[in-house]
């Protein structure tokens, strides 16, 4: 007498609800990862992928309250804080910056996030942890952020800010 063979399991195709679901999955990620890479005005600042900062002299040595060689700034000692703006994919964004300086040199950096969307909350937040390891101990003329954290929009913003920090400093 034969034996029985076991039934032959064949994978059900996906149900077309879940296909369209799963392709719109992958396009929102393909957005949001494309919404953050580098704009063609500032990929020659990233350095490539690892780059965490992009420095610019644009004068001498910042010297501590005595003037200095022409064309050198001397900034106050002191917490300064502006908003920086910049374009996302969301829109005009907003990123608070504050500065603490001694001598010229950022002695400590905080970010107050003003997101518009999650998505904007989401790279604000990861520029804020990772901004201190690359500011700290600069020299305020030096500062030229570009891509922090993975985030590449959001330098933009803080180095709006940095402008007017300047400013406020001299």
């Amino acid at each position: 007498m034969p034996m029985p063979s076991a039934p032959i399991h064949r994978p059900r195709p996906l149900p077309a609800r879940k296909l369209v679901l799963t392709a719109l999955a992958g396009a929102s990620l393909a957005g949001t990862i494309a919404g953050c890479a580098p704009s063609a005005a500032n990929a020659g600042q990233a350095g490539g992928a690892g780059s965490q900062l992009t420095t610019t002299p644009t004068t001498a040595a910042a010297s501590g309250g005595t003037s200095g060689s022409s064309g050198s700034h001397a900034y106050h000692d002191g917490t300064f804080s502006a908003d920086g703006h910049y374009s996302s994919p969301n829109g005009p964004e907003t990123v608070g910056v504050t500065l603490t300086l001694k001598s010229g040199v950022v002695t400590d950096v905080q970010i107050t996030e003003h997101p518009t969307s999650a998505n904007t909350r989401l790279f604000q937040k990861h520029f804020a942890s990772g901004i201190k390891d690359v500011v700290v101990g600069k020299k305020l003329d030096d500062l030229n952020v570009s891509i922090v954290a993975g985030s590449s929009l959001t330098g933009q913003g803080f180095n709006d800010a940095v402008s007017i920090i300047k400013n406020e400093a001299s």
